[in-house]
């Protein structure tokens, strides 16, 4: 290979590197969703929880158990140098504090993804029986199913609320690369 053909390869990259850096200036690149979970529960501590993400990983967990009146926090962030997001699903097992049994568990399924001109933010809350699987089954279901288990929403500035045997589960999501989903759960009367 001659000087010239490495000159003009040189070149090349150097300009593919700025058109690159040009477009992650205008369209930001990095997805994230950060994930707050509040349990306003007297009855009920969050046990066992456990994650599947169909795009990116879990950069910082949830603790293995929300107490009663506690407030814990997750990261979720796309795949270094892929155009993928971070999409996929949590759930804890809803622990009676006084009887020790577990029936039911809840689950939040998020979805922030690389390009914003194919695919919205959304969000879903649900509950279901304490033996479904945490897994992409489940995603897949809250993604694009329907069910009386849950209830999703892009985030338009509203509050998504859902209800069952006595749980309620409300949640907020910024419309935003780097997402935020803000869950408080609480015993209805």
């Amino acid at each position: 290979m001659g000087s010239e053909a490495v000159n003009t390869g040189v070149a090349i990259a150097g300009l593919v590197t700025a058109v690159g850096q040009a477009i992650a200036q205008v369209a930001p690149t990095h997805r994230q969703c950060h994930i707050t979970i509040t349990n306003g529960c007297s009855s009920y501590s969050l046990t066992n929880t456990r994650w599947y993400t169909d795009s990116g990983g879990c950069a910082a967990p949830f603790p293995p158990t929300i107490s009663s009146h506690a407030l814990e926090s997750a990261l979720f962030i796309k795949t270094p140098y892929t155009a993928c997001g971070a999409v996929g699903v949590v759930t804890y097992d809803l622990l009676n504090n006084d009887s020790k049994q577990t029936t039911e568990k809840i689950a939040i399924m998020f979805s922030n993804p690389y390009d914003f001109n194919v695919h919205s933010n959304l969000y879903a809350l649900g509950i279901f029986d304490v033996s479904r699987e945490c897994d992409e089954n489940l995603y897949n279901e809250m993604a694009n199913g329907t069910s009386d288990s849950f209830i999703r929403s892009k985030p338009v500035g509203n509050v998504l609320i859902y209800k069952k045997n006595g749980i309620t589960i409300k949640a907020t999501m910024s419309d935003a690369y780097q997402a935020v989903i803000k869950v408080e759960l609480s015993e209805t009367n």
